[in-house]
C-alpha cells in the first residue's frame, strides 16, 4: 500500500495507465476515507460515552449529596418536633399532677368532713334515742301515777296534772343538775388528760437543740494594716461597701477584726461573705467591692436554695414549687428572739406531723403546713399584710392546696381555721416557740416587757386590773362595769391593740381579753 501511494504520481504521468488506475485510486481513496470516518466516528462515540459516564457519575454523586442533606434536614426536623412533643408532654403531665394533687386534697377534706358529719349524726341519734326513751318512761310513769291518783282522790285531771308536774320537777331537778355537772366534769377531765398525753408524747419524741444568744457578726482580718485598706483614702472604700451592702461597718480597737451591724441578717451575711472575699483577694477599691458584693449575692442565693432543699429533703416532702423552696431557704438567715426561723419551721413541721399521727389525721398534710407556716417572714417587705397573710397568698399562687393555705393564714388566728390541720399548726407553732431554750431572752427584759404590757393596759380609762399571762402572749383586762359599757369594752380592746402595736416590741402575737363582769350580792337575815 505505501508503495502504491508513492508510485501514484508516476501512474498519473503515464497516460497509458490512466484508464485502469483511476477506478483503483477512487476505490482506495474511498476505503481510506471510510476508515478515517469510521475511526473518527468510533473515537467520537468513545469520547461521548466517557463524557456521558462522567456526567452520570457527577450527577449520581450530586444526587447522593443532596439526598444526604435532605436526610440530615429531615432527621433534625424530626428531633426538633420530638423534643417539642416531649416538652409538651412533660408540661401536660405536670399540670395533670398538680390537678391530681388538688383533687386528692379536696377528697381528703371532703372525707374528713363526711367522717365528722357521720360522727355528729351518730351522736345525735344516740342522744335522740336516749331522750325518746326517757320521755316514754316519763309518760308511762305519768300515766300510772295519774290513774292511781284519780282512783284514790276526788281531784280532777287538771289538778292532778299540776301536782304531778310539780312533784316530778322537785324530785328530778337536783338529780339532773348533779348528773349534768358530773358528766361535764368527767368529760373535761378526760379531754384534758388526753390532750396532755398527746402533747407530752409529741414533745418527748422531738429532741430539739436550744438556741443560744447571738453576738454581732465579726470578720477576722489577717493584720491590722487591712483595716486601713478597708477604710480607704478619705473613707471611700468603707462608704462604697456600706452603700453596696446596706450594713454598717464598725472598726474599733479590737485587734484584727471588724464588726458588721444590720437589722437584716440576710444583708449582714452578704456583707460578711463579700468582705472575707475582699480580704482574701487583697484588692479593695470601689470597683472590686461592687463585683465581690454581686458575687456574694449569687452565693447567698445558692446557699438559701440549698438550705430550702435540705429542709424539704429532711422532712421528706414532695411536690413543692421551686420558688417556694427558694423563699423557704431565706428563713435560714431570719431570727425571732434568736430562734432561727428555718429551724423553727422544721421543728413545727415535725411537731404537727406527730400530733396529726396521734389524733388519726394525715401527717403529711400537717407536716407540709407546719413547714410553710412562717414563709411570709422571708417575703419582700413591699408586700402588704401580716406574714401569715403574705405567706398564704404566696403559696396559693404556686399551687398549694386550700387546706395548707388556710393553715398558714390562720396560724396566728388572724383568719378563722377551717380544718383541724390549722389547729394543729397553731399548737405546734406555740410549742416550738415557748419550749425551754427556744427563744433566748434575759429575765430582766422578759419582766420589763410584761410590766410594760400591764402598764399600757392600766393607762386606759375604766381599767381596774390587768394581768399578763401565757409568757406575755395574752393579757386579760378587767374593767369597771359602771364606767365601761359592753360596746365600750369592745372599743377598749381595739384601743389597747393599737397601743401595743405602736409602743411595744414583742414576739409573735398577743391576745387581748377584756372582761366586764357585774356581781349582785344580797344577804338574808
Amino acid at each position: 500500500m505505501p508503495d502504491l501511494l508513492l508510485s501514484f504520481p508516476l501512474l498519473l504521468v503515464d497516460n497509458d495507465y490512466s484508464d485502469w488506475v483511476s477506478p483503483v485510486v477512487l476505490v482506495i481513496g474511498g476505503g481510506i476515507g471510510f476508515l478515517v470516518v469510521w475511526a473518527l466516528t468510533r473515537h467520537t462515540r468513545r469520547v461521548a460515552h466517557e463524557q456521558a459516564a462522567e456526567l452520570i457519575e457527577v450527577a449520581r454523586r450530586e444526587a447522593a449529596v443532596a439526598a444526604e442533606e435532605l436526610k440530615q434536614r429531615a432527621e433534625v426536623e424530626i428531633q426538633e418536633r420530638r423534643a417539642e412533643a416531649n416538652r409538651e408532654f412533660d408540661r401536660r403531665e405536670i399540670e395533670a399532677d398538680v390537678r391530681l394533687r388538688e383533687i386528692r386534697a379536696h377528697e381528703e377534706s371532703l372525707a374528713l368532713l363526711d367522717y365528722q358529719f357521720e360522727q355528729k349524726q351518730e351522736r345525735l341519734n344516740r342522744e335522740n334515742a336516749a331522750v325518746r326513751q326517757a320521755r316514754d318512761a316519763l309518760r308511762a310513769l305519768s300515766k300510772s301515777v295519774r290513774k292511781r291518783l284519780e282512783g284514790v282522790s276526788q281531784m280532777d285531771a287538771e289538778e292532778i296534772r299540776q301536782a304531778l308536774r310539780e312533784e316530778v320537777l322537785l324530785e328530778c331537778q337536783d338529780e339532773l343538775r348533779a348528773l349534768r355537772r358530773e358528766t361535764l366534769d368527767k368529760s373535761e377531765q378526760e379531754l384534758q388528760t388526753d390532750a396532755r398525753r398527746v402533747l407530752v408524747a409529741s414533745m418527748q419524741r422531738l429532741a430539739s437543740k436550744p438556741n443560744n444568744d447571738l453576738t454581732s457578726t465579726l470578720v477576722q482580718l489577717p493584720s491590722e494594716e487591712m483595716k486601713g485598706r478597708i477604710i480607704g483614702r478619705e473613707g471611700r472604700n468603707i462608704k462604697a461597701f456600706e452603700a453596696a451592702t446596706g450594713v454598717t461597718v464598725l472598726i474599733d480597737e479590737s485587734p484584727q477584726m471588724v464588726m458588721l451591724s444590720s437589722f437584716d441578717p440576710l444583708r449582714r451575711e452578704v456583707a460578711r461573705v463579700a468582705l472575707e472575699a475582699l480580704v482574701r483577694d487583697g484588692r479593695i477599691h470601689p470597683a472590686t467591692i461592687e463585683e465581690f458584693v454581686k458575687r456574694a449575692h449569687e452565693e447567698i442565693d445558692l446557699t438559701t436554695t440549698q438550705a430550702g432543699e435540705e429542709a424539704v429533703a429532711r422532712l421528706n416532702i414532695n411536690g413543692l414549687h421551686h420558688e417556694i423552696i427558694k423563699l423557704l431557704g431565706r428563713l435560714k438567715f431570719r431570727y425571732s428572739y434568736n430562734q432561727n426561723a428555718l429551724d423553727h419551721s422544721v421543728e413545727t413541721a415535725f411537731l404537727a406531723s406527730m400530733l396529726a399521727s396521734e389524733v388519726g389525721l394525715d401527717p403529711n398534710v400537717a407536716k407540709r403546713a407546719g413547714l410553710l407556716h412562717d414563709i411570709g417572714k422571708a417575703a419582700s417587705s413591699e408586700l402588704e399584710g401580716s406574714h401569715a397573710h403574705v405567706g398564704a397568698e404566696f403559696i396559693r399562687r404556686y399551687g398549694e392546696t386550700p387546706i395548707v393555705v388556710n393553715a398558714v393564714a390562720a396560724h396566728h388566728e388572724e383568719v378563722k381555721p377551717e380544718t383541724v390541720y390549722a389547729g394543729l399548726v397553731i399548737l405546734a407553732d406555740t410549742i416550738s416557740a415557748v419550749r425551754p431554750g427556744a427563744r433566748a431572752e434575759s429575765m430582766a427584759v422578759y419582766a420589763q416587757r410584761l410590766e410594760r404590757l400591764e402598764k399600757l393596759a392600766l393607762m386606759l380609762e375604766g381599767v381596774q386590773q390587768a394581768f399578763a399571762i401565757q409568757a406575755g402572749r395574752e393579757i386579760r383586762v378587767v374593767v369597771a362595769p359602771q364606767v365601761v359599757t359592753d360596746d365600750g369594752a369592745r372599743e377598749l380592746a381595739k384601743q389597747l391593740r393599737a397601743k401595743i402595736e405602736a409602743e411595744l416590741e414583742y414576739p409573735s402575737a398577743i391576745k387581748i381579753t377584756v372582761i366586764r363582769e357585774q356581781r349582785f350580792t344580797e344577804t338574808a337575815t
